[in-house]
């Protein structure tokens, strides 16, 4: 049974002893970094970490805020050999994950990880197995009961679209691949559940991939909507969450113990692109770390690295003040952002049903 504090007799904050976490870039704290050394370098991390730390950001991320919310420690990713402990918790997510088996893995050019939901999956059956069998040290792993009693997060699906989007694929044929990857987030939920025993779900929905200058620099032709994102690929993006919220509510009826969040990111991230003002953002449609064109990103030329132009190296740096743009490096959101969309979606007014994050082993608010 979740703890619950009751404070003034209404049943306000769940006390989570672990989070356990599924996803891609937005919520990787270090997974790709771990398996890829290579792939990340200054100024990665120079805002809050002052070094890569295996974030896809200049910064923390929305799963670092979550954590810090419930006192708990970041998440160490399943991957990481170094350091890690995951007495309260562990991160499966790796950048570039996919919820189907992706068609071309890493280290090929335009690969992507090679650690889909299905393998995070087995991951954490394998910590489970480790962390019951009394084998290991136990002030390195969760305590049997706190498999039943953790937060159990989900931020994945972008790059299903993603490798559909420059797959050469027609929108509609885009659209037509949605049933099956949400089939497969499913399936995978009910696997995590069964095996878990937990009761305690919160899952974040896609954001606008239309309004990041990645899908916009390469996608000139695309119409656009009065924010000056691309309305072609975010209706798609819309379609996909459309579909999970079905697939929620399917969830709910089916394994009705079980507390699920449905969490609308997508309206919480595309308020700072109508808003960008009123959060302090400036050019939100323009990547802090990249460079060349109208969104300073070019396809291939990586934020960290250093490119020949005109006969001269050029570092590929950050932008002056990270904390006014939303958009890190063109496909990932800056800490700023980050923040932003945390301090929104914590609140439970993006939720179905509207609980607060703090109240996220209720299924309906207290």
């Amino acid at each position: 049974m979740i703890l619950c504090v009751v404070v003034f007799g209404w049943e306000e904050r769940c006390e989570f002893p672990a989070i356990f976490n599924f996803g891609a870039s937005n919520s990787d704290t270090g997974g790709l970094a771990a398996a890829f050394p290579s792939f990340l370098s200054e100024p990665y991390g120079q805002t809050y970490f002052h070094r890569p730390a295996g974030r896809f950001s200049d910064g923390r991320l929305i799963i670092d805020f979550i954590a810090e919310s419930f006192n708990l420690p970041y998440l160490s990713a399943y991957l990481d050999s170094l350091g890690t402990n995951f007495k309260h918790g562990a991160n499966f997510a790796t950048s570039a994950s996919t919820i189907r088996l992706p068609d071309r893995v890493l280290p090929v050019d335009g690969g992507f990880s090679p650690f889909f939901l299905d393998q995070q999956y087995l991951q954490f059956t394998r910590l489970l197995q480790v962390s019951t069998s009394g084998k290991v040290d136990p002030k390195s792993v969760p305590q049997k009961d706190y498999f039943k009693r953790a937060l159990y997060t989900f931020d994945i699906g972008h790059n299903d679209l993603g490798q559909a989007f420059f797959g050469n694929l027609s929108i509609s044929q885009v659209n037509a691949s949605v049933p099956d990857i949400i089939d497969s987030f499913s399936t995978n939920f009910r696997n995590i559940y069964n095996a878990s025993g937990g009761a305690s779900f919160w899952i974040h929905n896609t954001g606008p991939m239309g309004c990041l200058p990645y899908i916009l620099a390469q996608f000139p032709a695309a119409q656009r909507d009065e924010a000056g994102c691309s309305k072609t690929h975010n209706d798609v993006v819309q379609y996909l969450n459309y579909q999970l919220k079905q697939a929620v509510l399917q969830l709910r009826k089916d394994l009705p113990s079980a507390a699920i969040t449905y969490v609308d990111v997508y309206s919480a991230k595309y308020t700072l692109y109508t808003e960008p003002q009123k959060y302090g953002f400036e050019k939100p449609l323009v990547a802090c770390c990249g460079h060349g064109g109208e969104y300073n990103f070019t396809p291939n030329v990586i934020c960290g690295t250093t490119i020949e132009e005109n006969g001269s190296k050029v570092p590929v740096g950050s932008c002056e003040d990270p904390s006014k743009r939303i958009t890190w490096d063109g496909i990932h959101y800056t800490e700023a952002a980050n923040k932003a969309v945390f301090d929104k979606i914590s609140t439970g007014e993006f939720s179905d049903p509207p609980v607060t994050l703090k109240q996220a082993c209720h299924k309906s608010a207290a």
